[in-house]
């Protein structure tokens, strides 16, 4: 993976409201750490650091120029996004080196088909590995082409691009190969299904029902008091 040169400020504002105001100018917060520096805080340009980690991941390489003078090489370590916005919200950014080694999680693509009639269940998407760090792979791959029902593939089975190993337990499993379903099987089920959501929906009017009656009984109080009142 190649790395991304990208350009930031120092940030000299901190708490939520210093965040607010940097993602507003369209920034991200970050925070440089590592090899026993102290933490630096920095601001990204939102834009350019979103397009670098469409294209590379999550274990995309930036060589980062802060315009203090400072110069590094960092891969994200933790990044917060904004779930509704789909934006990014802070990126902690690990300090490394040419030639460093480093442990990090990354994705595994599943290749070929399975057999006829199979379902595929993706036990772990990710697994760590320790590459060097100017080196780490977007991806890995694992092979299903013709994997029967009952057949497994484990964190052992998966090809290893040359200078990554395996951090993870070889036994690991990553994908599972399982027998799909049948018409008659799946027939079976709906008894029970619409058995499960009629149930659901009994107990959502009981809900209704029980809320309907708390907010109606204090106005009946009401109308009880007022006539009262009339009647005195």
């Amino acid at each position: 993976m190649s790395e991304v040169k990208i350009s930031a400020e120092p940030r000299t504002e901190f708490g939520k409201g210093g965040a607010r105001r940097t993602r507003r100018a369209g920034k991200v917060p970050a925070v440089l750490y590592g090899h026993g520096e102290k933490p630096k805080h920095i601001a990204l340009p939102s834009r350019e650091f979103a397009a670098a980690i469409r294209k590379g991941g999550a274990n995309q390489l930036f060589a980062i120029e802060v315009s203090d003078g400072t110069q590094v090489l960092a891969l994200p370590k933790a990044i917060q996004r904004d779930p509704i916005k789909d934006t990014f919200e802070h990126v902690d950014l690990l300090l490394v080196r040419r030639g460093e080694k480093v442990t990090v999680e990354v994705p595994v693509e599943l290749t070929g088909e399975a057999a006829k009639d199979t379902l595929i269940v993706h036990d772990h998407d990710t697994l760590s590995v320790t590459a060097d760090a100017t080196k780490v792979p977007d991806h890995l791959e694992a092979s299903i082409e013709g994997a029967e029902p009952g057949a497994q593939v484990t964190a052992g089975d998966v090809t290893l691009p040359a200078g990554v190993e395996l951090a993870a337990d070889p036994e690991l499993p990553v994908a599972t190969v399982t027998a799909a379903p049948t018409a008659e099987q799946l027939e079976a089920t709906l008894p029970e299904v619409e058995e499960a959501t009629e149930e659901a929906e009994a107990e959502v009017g009981e809900v209704t029902e029980a809320s309907e009656g708390a907010e109606a009984a204090p106005a009946a109080e009401g109308e009880e008091n007022a006539e009262a009142r009339t009647g005195a």
